[in-house]
C-alpha cells in the first residue's frame, strides 16, 4: 500500500504560498466535495482575488458580491457564487450549495491538471475530491500499485494497475481513470497547503461532515460508494428539491466522517475562513431572507439573458404583461430604502432591465407588490423573469418561492404507470407497496427546453419508484400524479451525475428508487421521507388543494 503522506504544510504567515494553486469545489448533498473544472476555477479565483483586493466582500451590489459562472462556462449560466457566504446559488430553481477554496502545491495533481475519476452508475465519469486526486497521484508517481483510501476518508482499495476501486466491506468494484485537464490557477495567497491526506486544519475539520445538507433548497445527486454506500442501483438517480420545512433525510453517515457543527451562533451556516459547510455564511451583515430553518438565503440578482428573441416576443404579445399585472398590485410610492432583488437596484430607481426590455404598458420605474407574500419588485424585472421562464401563466416569487397560479414544467412526453403488491417496505411492515414506473423516450427538444430543435437523451428508463401503500403514501401518489400531469417530475437539462447535457433529469422532487435498504439514501426505511416529499411537492405548488374537486 502507498505510504500516507503528511497531511498539511503551513507556510510562514504573511509570506504567501509560492507555487500554490487554488481549487474551488462545491459540496454535494452527502457532504462530499466536487471540484470545478480548472478553467472555471481560474475564473472564480480571478474574480475572488479582485474582490479581495478591493476590500468589498460585503459591499452592496452584485458586481462586488457575486461571481456568475456562466462567464466561464455557458453550461453554468444559471449558477452564481455569492462571495460573502461562499454559496453557489442556482437562480432558476433557488438551489443553494456550499463552495470552498483549498490551496495545493503547484507540483501536485491540481497544479499539473491531473484528474482522477470514478465510473458512476450511468456509465459516465465523476471526479474525486481534489484531496483524493492529489493522494492518488502521489501514489501513482511513486510507482505504487495499490492504494488504501482510508486516510482520505473512503473505505476503498484502489488498484492503480488495473484501475479498479474496490469497497473493502462489500467488495463492490468500480472502474477509475486518470486524465489530464486544464491545470488549476496559481495564486500567491496565504494559507495552508493541502497535500493529499485527510487534513486537520480548522476548515477541513468543520467541513468533513457527510450528512445531508438541509439548506432551504436542496438537490441531491449520486456519488461514489463509500463503506456505507456499497452499491447504487443502476436505475437510481434521485433528486430532492426546492422546498421549505425539511426534516433531514434518514441517510447514514459515511465512513471516515467526523460529526461537525453545521450552524453558527447567528443561525447561518458556519464558514471558517474560505471554506464552508452546507450553506455557509461568514457572519457580518447579510441581506438574505431567513428561511424557516434559520438558514440565511442571500439576495442575489436574478440574471436573465437579454436576448433579441425575448424582445421580439414581448413586442408580439401583451400576455406576459397581463400575467404580471394579475399577480402584482402597483404601488404609488416605491419604498425608498429597499432593493429589488431581481436587478439589485433601489426600488425608487428605474429597473435594471429597462435597457433590455421595452414595454409600452409597464414603465421602468413602476413597482408592484405580490398579493400573498407582500414582496415588492420592479414590474419590469418580474416581466423579464417571467418571459425568460416557462411562460405558463404562473409566477413564483424569487424571494420566498411562493407560487401564484398553476405552475407547470418542461417534462418531455412519457407514461406513468402505477401498481401495487403485498410485499412491505422496511419501516412500513403494516402495509403493501405502491410501485410507480416512469417511461420517457429520447426525442427532440421543444421551445420550452434549453436547446430547441436539438435531440435529448433519456438514460435509465424505465425508472422504478416505491411508496408505502398506506394513507399517507396514497396521498403522495395522488399528488405525484398531479405533478406528472403538470410536467414537474422530470425536465431536460444537464445530469449532475455524469455531466451529460441535453438529457432527461429529475426535477427537484425526491423519489425512492430502492426497496430493501437505505444505504444509498434512496431507499427504505426513512421515517421522514413522506413528509419531505409532501414539502417538496408543495414547493412546486402541488398541495392537497389540488385534489379537491
Amino acid at each position: 500500500m502507498a505510504a500516507a503522506p503528511s497531511g498539511l504544510s503551513t507556510p510562514v504567515p504573511g509570506s504567501g504560498s509560492p507555487g500554490a494553486v487554488a481549487v474551488w469545489e462545491w459540496q454535494d448533498e452527502f457532504g462530499k466535495w466536487r471540484p470545478y473544472q480548472g478553467s472555471v476555477c481560474s475564473y472564480i479565483e480571478q474574480s475572488f482575488q479582485a474582490s479581495q483586493q478591493k476590500g468589498k466582500r460585503l459591499g452592496p451590489g452584485p458586481a462586488n458580491n457575486s461571481i456568475p459562472l456562466g462567464h466561464a462556462d455557458a453550461m453554468l449560466a444559471p449558477y452564481v457564487i455569492d462571495i460573502p457566504s461562499l454559496m453557489q446559488f442556482r437562480q432558476d430553481t433557488g438551489t443553494m450549495r456550499a463552495v470552498r477554496r483549498h490551496l495545493f502545491p503547484q507540483d501536485s495533481a491540481a497544479g499539473q491538471g491531473v484528474i482522477w475519476e470514478w465510473q458512476n452508475d450511468e456509465g459516465g465519469w465523476s471526479p474525486y475530491e481534489m484531496n483524493v486526486c492529489v493522494f492518488l497521484e502521489q501514489a501513482y508517481a511513486s510507482g505504487h500499485q495499490h492504494v488504501d483510501l482510508g486516510p482520505v476518508g473512503y473505505n476503498y482499495d484502489v488498484n492503480l494497475v488495473s484501475q479498479v476501486q474496490t469497497n473493502k466491506t462489500t467488495l463492490y468494484r468500480r472502474s477509475i481513470q486518470r486524465r489530464l485537464d486544464t491545470p488549476y490557477p496559481v495564486t500567491a495567497a496565504t494559507g495552508p497547503l493541502h497535500t493529499g491526506m485527510a487534513c486537520s486544519c480548522q476548515q477541513c475539520l468543520l467541513n468533513s461532515g457527510t450528512g445531508p445538507i438541509t439548506t432551504r433548497y436542496r438537490h441531491s445527486i449520486n456519488l461514489p460508494s463509500s463503506s456505507a454506500v456499497p452499491q447504487v442501483s443502476s436505475r437510481t438517480t434521485a433528486v430532492s428539491s426546492s422546498g421549505l420545512g425539511f426534516v433531514p433525510y434518514n441517510k447514514p453517515a459515511l465512513s471516515g466522517s467526523r460529526s461537525a457543527p453545521r450552524l453558527n451562533t447567528h443561525g447561518a451556516w458556519a464558514l471558517p475562513q474560505p471554506a464552508s459547510t452546507g450553506g455557509p455564511s461568514t457572519g457580518g451583515p447579510s441581506t438574505g431572507q431567513p428561511a424557516s430553518n434559520g438558514v440565511s438565503v442571500p439576495n442575489l440578482p436574478v440574471v436573465m439573458p437579454k436576448s433579441s428573441k425575448v424582445n421580439q416576443a414581448l413586442a408580439a404579445s401583451t400576455e406576459p404583461e397581463l400575467v404580471v399585472r394579475k399577480y402584482l398590485e402597483e404601488l404609488k410610492d416605491a419604498p425608498a430604502d429597499e432593493d429589488c432583488i431581481i436587478c439589485m437596484e433601489k426600488l425608487a430607481s428605474p429597473s435594471g432591465y429597462s435597457d433590455a426590455y421595452e414595454c409600452k404598458i409597464i414603465r421602468p420605474e413602476t413597482v408592484g407588490r405580490l398579493a400573498k407574500c407582500q414582496h415588492t419588485f420592479h414590474l419590469l424585472c418580474v416581466l423579464a423573469m417571467y418571459t425568460n421562464g416557462n411562460k405558463d401563466g404562473s409566477l413564483q416569487c424569487p424571494s420566498c418561492k411562493a407560487i401564484y397560479g398553476e405552475k407547470t414544467g418542461t417534462q418531455p412526453k412519457g407514461k406513468m404507470e402505477v401498481s401495487t403488491f403485498p410485499r412491505s417496505l422496511p419501516g412500513h411492515e403494516d402495509c403493501g407497496t405502491i410501485q410507480i414506473v416512469y417511461h420517457i423516450s429520447r426525442g427532440i427538444q421543444g421551445p420550452e427546453h434549453p436547446n430547441p430543435g436539438m435531440p435529448y437523451t433519456a438514460r435509465g428508463f424505465p425508472r422504478y419508484c416505491y411508496l408505502p401503500d398506506n394513507e399517507k403514501g396514497k396521498k403522495v401518489l395522488e399528488l405525484l400524479k398531479v405533478a406528472w400531469k403538470r410536467r414537474l417530475i422530470f425536465t431536460v437539462g444537464t445530469s449532475s451525475t455524469t455531466g451529460e447535457s441535453n438529457t432527461v433529469v429529475w426535477n427537484e422532487i425526491h423519489h425512492k428508487t430502492e426497496m430493501d435498504s437505505n444505504l444509498s439514501g434512496h431507499g427504505y426505511p426513512d421515517p421522514n421521507y413522506l413528509d419531505n416529499v409532501l414539502a417538496e411537492l408543495a414547493a412546486q405548488g402541488v398541495t392537497e388543494d389540488c385534489l379537491r374537486p
